[in-house]
C-alpha cells in the first residue's frame, strides 16, 4: 500500500500557485531593473520622454513601443510590458529609429537584447525557487 499520497498530492497541487508567485516577483524587479537602465541610456535632451518609459501588467499607451511581452502559457497568464513613449512622447520612436533627416539613436532595444539573457536566466531561477518552496510546503 502507498503512504502519504495525500500529502504528496498537496505538494503538487502547490506548485503552479508558489511559481506564479516567484514569477511575478521576479518579473517586477527584472522590469525595474530593465526600465532604470533604459532611462538612463534614453537622448537627455529629450525632457519627459526618458520618464515616459515604464512597463505594466496591462495595455500601454497609445503609439508607445514595446520590448514585446514576457508570458508564461499556461491557464492564467502572466505577461508583463515594458514600453517607451507615447502621448506626449510621441517623439520616442523617432529617437529610438530616427526619421529621413536625423539618424536614430537607439536606447531601447540595444539594452533590452544587453538584458534579455541575464532577464531568462533569473526568471528559470524563480521556478526553480517556487518549486522547491511548494515542496517545503
Amino acid at each position: 500500500m502507498v503512504r502519504n499520497v495525500d500529502k504528496f498530492e498537496k505538494r503538487m497541487r502547490a506548485i503552479p500557485l508558489r511559481v506564479r508567485l516567484e514569477v511575478v516577483r521576479q518579473l517586477e524587479k527584472e522590469a525595474d531593473k530593465v526600465v532604470a537602465l533604459m532611462r538612463a541610456f534614453a537622448p537627455k535632451r529629450t525632457g519627459a520622454g526618458a520618464e515616459s518609459i515604464g512597463w505594466t501588467w496591462g495595455d500601454v499607451p497609445k503609439g508607445a513601443i514595446t520590448v514585446g511581452k514576457v508570458a508564461t502559457y499556461d491557464y492564467d497568464r502572466i505577461a508583463i510590458k515594458i514600453y517607451a513613449g507615447g502621448g506626449d512622447a510621441f517623439y520616442m520612436n523617432f529617437q529610438e529609429f530616427g526619421t529621413t533627416k536625423q539618424s536614430g539613436n537607439p536606447f531601447f532595444f540595444p539594452v533590452w537584447r544587453a538584458e534579455k539573457r541575464r532577464v531568462k536566466s533569473n526568471l528559470k531561477a524563480a521556478v526553480r525557487r517556487g518549486i522547491k518552496k511548494a515542496g517545503k510546503a
